[in-house]
């Protein structure tokens, strides 16, 4: 087990292994990542318009489309570091398959060839043949895939450092959230700043060779790091553990429920791998599962062994899926957010491109630039909830980390239905002064408006992301059963991946039912400014508005996971439902 190889090298006189000190070192991976896939997505709608010359509506589906890819991969990285290649090699070579596709997209943009000619004044720009488009989306695929392995196993693999047995340690694990997110959230504010300038006013094959620098020595430095880092073990294949409670709960179904939940099958030992910072204990919903936990004849002479696990399952096994389906409703919430929060790589940006951008006669701010009111906001609002706001909320709460995860996710639920609500309005506000100074008609003309009366919408999705975000990031990683965390940091990626292609079908539909039989659109291609855009972020708010509802009323009635934790001090055993405290807070 690895716990214990760790306390006898302490008990050798040898430090332990993870702790504070691992984090640059994983820090250094994600940074860059984020760096790279961040400094392309910002500014890759005016990549894919101005460069490739695709038409508005597609430009924004594929951009939501990668984005939706790009977090949907996850899914298979976790699976993979899970089951059998552990969390380092998984990153490892994620980031390497990563790299490939940043070399590949940087080389497309600075040979010619590979990409269409430049418009001329006046003709119809050219757009990408089959060749051209093949080398993007191939170099959009690998980047996606190694995305896949890293997203969901760094955080996992960052939170791995610290021991959840250790009380000194414990509550650094909620911490780490905070500053992950952080860290990530200055990566990302150098991306939309720098690498995005560089885009802008050098040329994309520095705006995208800088982060493809970047990547290359994140991977050393990472690697560099392995002798201090705290390894887990991977458990087997966790889905694999999912399907055969089904199996067994529906082979089973036919049987009577027992009357004392003490004799459902428990066994310690089969379950020592994946229950290392403690069993999961019964529970009274989803009996229908607890049916493969039903000893009977059949099983009982293998059951003091190894039973046959597609008949008869321990209460742990049963629990880990009983505590997935229950995080599901909650994890479904976070898909909206996600959606409203797309947007403003898409049509924000493009709101921007037509306004005054100038902070001097010759310096304009960039419009993929824009975001870093969302990055700026985002981190002070982090800054401000971990060293004010929760300190405060604990005087109240008695609650180590303020407030619950659940009340936190609310809380960023309501700013984000205010920032797509002030949004629309905003809108109208630009449309006002193009028909006031005779601008509707021509698109590509600067309106008089500065661009900072974007920033109130920019600044709320920051806030709102700071408190939600990092809210369902906790809840994920907290509820999920331990054997299990990569999965949980890909179920964050899933919403967000969710939540782009809810964006595109949005999109999809708006721009076909609003089409009018003058060519008018909500949404048009060609001019913003005949468009109706206002109404496309009411109808993101008022989804919003009923998904805060349900939101609410999911969870009102969660269930905690239930953990028996083993007191190694005393030598005592604790039943407790994690969190359960909180659940009047909501």
């Amino acid at each position: 087990m690895e716990d214990i190889n760790i306390q006898h090298k302490t008990h050798d006189g040898k430090r332990p292994k993870g702790g504070l000190i691992t984090m640059p070192f994983i820090f250094a991976n994600e940074v860059c990542e984020k760096l790279a896939v961040v400094g392309f997505q910002t500014n890759m709608i005016s990549y894919l318009t101005q460069q490739i010359h695709m038409p508005m509506t597609t430009a924004a589906n594929t951009l939501t489309n990668f984005g939706g890819t790009a977090s949907l991969t996850p899914l298979l990285g976790a699976f993979i570091a899970d089951s059998f290649a552990g969390r380092f090699w998984t990153i490892t070579v994620a980031s390497i398959i990563y790299q490939i596709g940043m070399v590949s997209l940087t080389t497309s943009a600075i040979l010619p060839n590979l990409r269409p000619p430049p418009c001329e004044n006046g003709q119809v720009c050219q757009e990408a043949n089959t060749g051209q488009l093949a080398i993007l989306y191939v170099s959009l695929l690998l980047t996606a895939i190694g995305s896949g392995g890293i997203r969901p196993c760094v955080v996992a693999f960052g939170a791995d450092q610290f021991d959840e047995t250790d009380e000194k340690q414990k509550t650094s694990t909620w911490k780490f959230f905070n500053w992950y997110y952080f860290c990530m959230g200055v990566s990302m504010l150098v991306a939309v700043t720098v690498i995005v300038y560089i885009q802008d006013y050098v040329g994309w094959g520095w705006g995208l060779g800088v982060p493809s620098i970047a990547m290359a020595l994140s991977i050393v430095a990472f690697v560099f790091g392995y002798p201090l880092y705290r390894n887990m073990d991977p458990s087997g294949s966790p889905f694999t553990r999912l399907v055969q409670v089904c199996v067994a709960a529906y082979k089973k179904r036919n049987l009577p429920m027992v009357s004392d939940a003490k004799l459902l099958y428990e066994n310690e030992e089969l379950d020592a791998s994946i229950s290392i910072a403690g069993r999961l204990i019964h529970t009274k919903q989803m009996k229908f599962l607890d049916k493969a936990a039903i000893v009977t004849e059949e099983d009982y002479a293998k059951s003091r062994s190894k039973p046959n696990l597609w008949r008869l399952n321990t209460v742990h096994r049963v629990e880990e899926l009983k505590s997935l389906l229950r995080m599901g409703p909650i994890w479904a919430s976070g898909i909206i957010l996600f959606t409203a929060y797309v947007q403003q790589n898409t049509f924000s940006l493009q709101q921007a491109k037509t306004m005054d951008r100038h902070l001097t006669k010759s310096f304009q701010i960039p419009a993929g630039s824009m975001s870093v009111f969302t990055l700026s906001s985002m981190l002070a609002t982090i800054v401000f909830y971990d060293r004010v706001f929760v300190p405060i909320m604990r005087r109240f709460t008695g609650v180590e980390r303020g407030v619950s995860f659940l009340t936190r996710m609310a809380i960023g639920f309501t700013i984000s239905i205010l920032a797509t609500l002030i949004a629309g309005f905003m809108e109208i506000k630009r449309k006002k002064v193009a028909f006031a100074h005779g601008l509707m008609d021509k698109p590509h003309e600067t309106i008089p408006i500065m661009v900072f009366w974007l920033m109130p919408q920019y600044c709320l999705h920051g806030v709102a992301e700071a408190f939600m975000s990092i809210g369902h990031l906790e809840f994920l990683y907290d509820q999920a059963p331990e054997s299990m965390r990569s999965t949980a940091a890909a179920l964050f990626w899933m919403a967000i991946s969710a939540g782009n292609y809810m964006s595109t079908l949005l999109v999809t539909l708006v721009h076909r039912f609003s089409q009018g039989a003058d060519g008018s659109n909500w949404l048009p291609d060609d001019n913003l400014n005949k468009g109706r855009l206002e109404y496309f972020y009411w109808i993101i708010t008022l989804l919003q508005v009923f998904n805060l509802v349900y939101y609410l009323f999911c969870a009102k009635f969660y269930t905690f996971k239930p953990i028996e934790v083993v007191n190694r001090d005393r030598g005592e055993v604790d039943h407790h439902g994690k969190e359960l405290e909180l659940g009047s807070h909501v």
